[in-house]
């Protein structure tokens, strides 16, 4: 039995992060020459960290599937960034940024690294802007804020739509600096295949290297280093549509599964709120429209449904609603915070009006989001201002001008809770590899707050990974570093091989699209925004016959040892149904709705999601036990020292 030690610091919880740094084993700077660290992936959290243990003298080898860093999908992130500054002296502080985020986690994340987390936040802001991130400033000068969901206080610091590209810009400018000193080797166009174990003298196996594939020759390489750290993102394309970029993938994470890392609260999935609806067939990714938006747009669906059907039909155009005929939903459920719910409550609202027949597009699948009413108030340069970059891509996709007629939005897949179980090191129970960021499972719980996800990023990589990593490397520095002629590395590329042929052998008559958009359809349609015991049961049943299909019918063209798009996606996809077999799973486990995981059979009165403390206060971490068999439940029990779990309330 697999026994989880979270290496919990003792003290007080203000305490904890400060009692650890003092405790902590470390590795002077002459010994840091001598050690090799891997980090995959270049986001947020895979640069910032690279750049900081490389600027702290470690060797570092980084590796992305990109043709740059600045391609990661962080990039992609619009509103904002959390800290608790109180610069708008509101009433904000560290812990109040703790407990909204434990709160907007439904009492599912891990008290200490959620309070770590918050107490970092400001630190990050500081970096940012010594590194030249142009935040949005007041006035006066000041670093301007701007208010996100599940918060009554203005955190989230921003560069207009633009904050993901600016954030990483910064870290890759730091990232730069370090690749110029030759203390980190970057390796673009490069995909971890597999993690490589090497036994110690005493028999435990520690994460000694991977196995990469250059994307554009198409061969295998090896690599060794004294700790692998995994920085990968997380694994919302196991529903084909999603706001992720369309190479976003969980692969790096099911590898370190399968060599014994666990994978902690699968059925964790975050749908987000503002994105522009499915238009057709033949999409290939969604689009997000920032969270930002909900501070000044407001959410609603006519009151009548023969309005809606009108709408539906394209008889009625928005602006020919009255103010009176138009239900401002959330402002009516939610008074104390309006349009600003946390993610998951807003997704199911919007869900419970369509399902009732008053969504507004041909599909019925929509709601309005409207600036009417901050244009009037505002001014329109003062919102084109705010959101200009936002509104101009609204329009190049829809062709509609949000200026002049309400955005058209619906839930869709975005950014996933679970991930690689960590320690407060960050460490996953295989010794010498960690994850951070969106990879692991640490710091959201069941749902993450707008605006969070840089904030894990940036704070993993650039103040947390940093101090943990040394407490564990400071125990290697007589290691020797690896040949990659170890029998432990020919064998696991051997293994890679071995799968590359099989799926290339295959020559099946389906693409690897066809089946990873049926994927998609069962992950939405049963293990979606809403899940039933029955629906999460069909749909293991319907994942396990259409991973059998795929082994039998895919068809890859081209050849393994050269460019092949279509290889690398197969190779993804191999994972994404073991990835949606996971979350199905750990849903039908999960007899209770929390957060991103909401269970029709458990909700309140109001149809609010209803938690079960007394027997699922846990993190759900599972465990392979080998191909085609039903991997093993280990639970790490949430204990609450310094909060105490509500029914959580957004109503007052």
């Amino acid at each position: 039995m697999t026994k989880l030690n979270a290496s919990i610091p003792q003290g007080p919880l203000a305490e904890k992060w400060t009692y650890y740094k003092s405790h902590q084993k470390l590795v002077n700077p002459a010994n840091k020459r001598r050690l090799d660290v891997i980090v995959v992936g270049t986001g947020l959290a895979g640069a910032s960290a690279a750049a900081s243990l490389g600027e702290m003298g470690f060797n570092v080898l980084n590796f992305c599937i990109q043709d740059s860093p600045r391609r990661a999908h962080s990039i992609a992130a619009q509103g904002g960034i959390n800290a608790a500054k109180n610069y708008q002296n509101d009433g904000d502080s560290v812990y109040r940024l703790f407990y909204d985020t434990i709160k907007g986690g439904d009492y599912r994340a891990r008290e200490a690294n959620v309070y770590r987390l918050a107490e970092v936040s400001n630190s990050i802001i500081d970096q940012c802007v010594a590194q030249g991130v142009p935040f949005a400033r007041e006035y006066g000068g000041l670093l301007d804020n701007r208010s996100f969901g599940g918060a009554q206080v203005s955190r989230t610091f921003y560069a207009k739509g633009q904050t993901g590209q600016q954030l990483l810009l910064g870290a890759y400018s730091a990232l730069s600096r370090q690749v110029h000193k030759g203390s980190v080797k970057l390796y673009t166009r490069y995909e971890m295949m597999d993690l490589v174990l090497v036994k110690d003298e005493k028999g435990v196996e520690r994460a000694r290297g991977i196995i990469a594939r250059n994307l554009v020759t198409g061969k295998l390489e090896r690599f060794s280093a004294h700790a692998v750290v995994i920085g990968t993102g997380g694994y919302g394309n196991a529903f084909f549509l999603s706001t992720n970029a369309m190479n976003s993938n969980g692969s790096a994470a099911m590898q370190c599964y399968r060599k014994g890392a666990l994978f902690a609260n699968p059925a964790f999935a975050q749908i987000h709120p503002t994105c522009i609806p499915v238009h057709g067939d033949f999409q290939s990714k969604l689009t997000l429209m920032s969270e930002s938006l909900r501070n000044d747009g407001r959410i609603w669906v006519p009151k009548k449904i023969e309005d809606a059907k009108a709408l539906q039909e394209g008889k009625l155009k928005p602006t020919q609603i009255k103010e009176e005929d138009r239900d401002y939903y959330l402002e009516r459920r939610y008074p104390a915070f309006g349009n600003l719910v946390p993610r998951d409550v807003a997704s199911r609202a919007a869900k419970e009006r369509t399902d009732a027949g008053f969504g507004v597009n041909n599909t019925g699948l929509a709601v309005f989001l409207d600036f009417s009413s901050a244009i009037e108030r505002l001014g329109k340069d003062v919102v084109a201002a705010r959101y200009g970059n936002l509104f101009q891509m609204y329009e190049k996709i829809t062709a509609d001008n949000p200026y002049e007629t309400p955005m058209m939005i619906y839930p869709a897949i975005h950014y996933t809770m679970g991930g690689i179980w960590v320690d407060y090191e960050l460490m996953t129970t295989i010794p010498g590899c960690f994850a951070i960021g969106e990879a692991n499972f640490s710091d959201h719980g069941a749902n993450r707050l707008g605006a969070s996800a840089l904030m894990q990023g940036l704070a993993d990589g650039y103040f947390v990974l940093p101090y943990t990593i040394q407490n564990y490397l400071s125990d290697q520095i007589q290691v020797p570093r690896f040949s990659v002629d170890l029998p432990e590395f020919e064998k696991t590329e051997r293994e890679v091989e071995d799968k590359i042929a099989q799926l290339m052998s295959i020559k099946g008559s389906r693409s690897v699209d066809s089946f990873h958009k049926a994927l998609g359809h069962i992950m939405w349609d049963y293990v979606g925004m809403a899940r039933t015991k029955e629906s999460l049961e069909t749909a293991l049943t319907k994942i396990k016959a259409l991973k059998a299909e795929f082994w039998k019918e895919v068809f890859i063209p081209g050849q393994s040892n050269t460019l092949n798009v279509e290889l690398e996606k197969a190779l993804r996809l191999a994972d994404f149904f073991d990835i949606g077999y996971l979350m199905a799973l750990d849903g039908l486990n999960r007899n209770e709705s929390c957060g991103g995981h909401f269970r029709e059979e458990y909700q309140t009165p109001e149809g609010e999601a209803l938690r079960d403390d007394e027997h699922y206060a846990y993190a759900s971490c599972w465990k392979f036990s080998g191909e085609d068999k039903e991997p093993e439940l280990i639970k790490e029990s949430l204990e609450y020292e310094f909060v105490v779990r509500q029914q959580r309330n957004y109503k007052a």
